[in-house]
């Protein structure tokens, strides 16, 4: 039995020096070998390939915009539930809007805000209304130009005033014919343009009704109660009472060195025994004036006219009475010329034509 152990052990042992036997000779020749020999081995070469990393991280995409709470509003156009760019487009195309003002029933003048150099924030005004509570009122900025607007208003109402028309006679034929009044209107330009400036700035659209200043005439129809013709070539005075004719009078006019003046005028003088006194022309230089009385040239009653140096007067010289043969004035027998001047005021109109 022991001998068969030993034998079993020996073979062991043996079996151990014949493996590190060859495995140092496979070192020997591995350490031996040939520097410029070629070793061929089938090992996989190793690979360049850069380590794995994480994949880029992208930015988040911007959050898509809210619509505007309900029941907003900016300057008076509803916005509520629009987007913002759609609620941009909607308050410009609502401030566009012309204003009109209101002339008369008949007549009315459209302004465009551009033309009064209005300019509204809507930008601001959609951001304040994307973080406004439902049913708030944004209040929509406007910048106006006053220099703009002023000007504007008063080219308006260089077009829209109206003068006052004074009331008058008109001769048809020889008769006076009354022709009305007519009362003139003046624009209230600080008053319109205060009001064009509040529309604009509250981006309101109501009609604007205009303001204007009445201008009352002169001379009234009612002030047209008479009137004299004179037919200077006729040598006749006509005296009407509303427009109706009362009687005639026979008259000395001009002579032809000095005729009457043809045309439209009216008294501006009235006085009784007056004093004459020698007008700037060659014919009078070297008279003197005369005081009222028998040898006065004018009579009893003077009545001058618009005319320079031109009057209605009696006369004593009753002769010339359907001549012409005064200077320019228009002569009357003195009981005529005192009746004349009873009827007549400052202010009577006095037409003098050829026939």
């Amino acid at each position: 039995m022991r001998t068969w152990a030993r034998a079993i052990g020996a073979g062991l042992l043996a079996a151990c020096a014949l493996i590190g036997f060859a495995s140092a000779f496979a070192l020997s020749a591995a350490a031996g070998a040939d520097p410029g020999q070629t070793v061929t081995t089938t090992d996989p070469s190793p690979t360049t390939e850069p380590p794995p990393t994480e994949p880029p991280i992208e930015p988040p995409p911007p959050p898509t915009p809210a619509p505007i709470a309900f029941g907003v509003t900016v300057g008076g156009v509803t916005v509520g539930g629009l987007m913002p760019e759609r609620a941009t487009e909607v308050v410009r195309k609502a401030f566009a809007r012309p204003l009109v003002l209101v002339v008369s029933s008949t007549r009315k003048v459209r302004l465009q805000p551009s033309a009064l150099g209005a300019r509204p924030n809507v930008p601001k005004a959609v951001r304040r209304a994307r973080v406004a509570r439902p049913g708030a009122s944004v209040t929509l900025d406007v910048e106006v130009s006053r220099a703009r607007v002023r000007t504007l208003v008063d080219r308006l109402g260089r077009e829209l005033d109206l003068k006052p028309v004074d009331a008058r006679l008109a001769l048809d034929g020889v008769k006076p014919r009354a022709i009305k009044s007519q009362e003139g209107r003046r624009l209230m330009r600080l008053a319109s343009a205060r009001a064009v400036r509040y529309a604009l700035q509250r981006n309101t659209r109501a009609p604007i009704r205009l303001g204007f200043e009445t201008l009352k005439p002169k001379v009234t129809s009612s002030d047209l109660d008479t009137a004299v013709v004179v037919l200077r070539e006729s040598k006749r005075l006509l005296y009407f009472a509303d427009a109706k004719f009362v009687r005639w009078f026979g008259i000395a006019t001009g002579q032809s060195a000095y005729p009457t003046p043809l045309g439209n005028y009216e008294i501006v003088n009235k006085q009784r025994n007056p004093w004459w006194y020698p007008p700037p022309s060659k014919w009078a230089a070297d008279s003197e004036p005369t005081p009222p009385g028998p040898g006065n040239p004018l009579g009893t009653r003077w009545m001058g006219i618009s005319a320079p140096f031109v009057g209605i007067h009696g006369t004593p010289d009753a002769a010339s009475i359907g001549y012409s043969a005064s200077h320019g004035c228009i002569r009357m027998r003195i009981p005529d010329a005192e009746w004349l001047f009873q009827h007549v005021e400052i202010g009577t109109p006095i037409f003098i034509i050829a026939r």
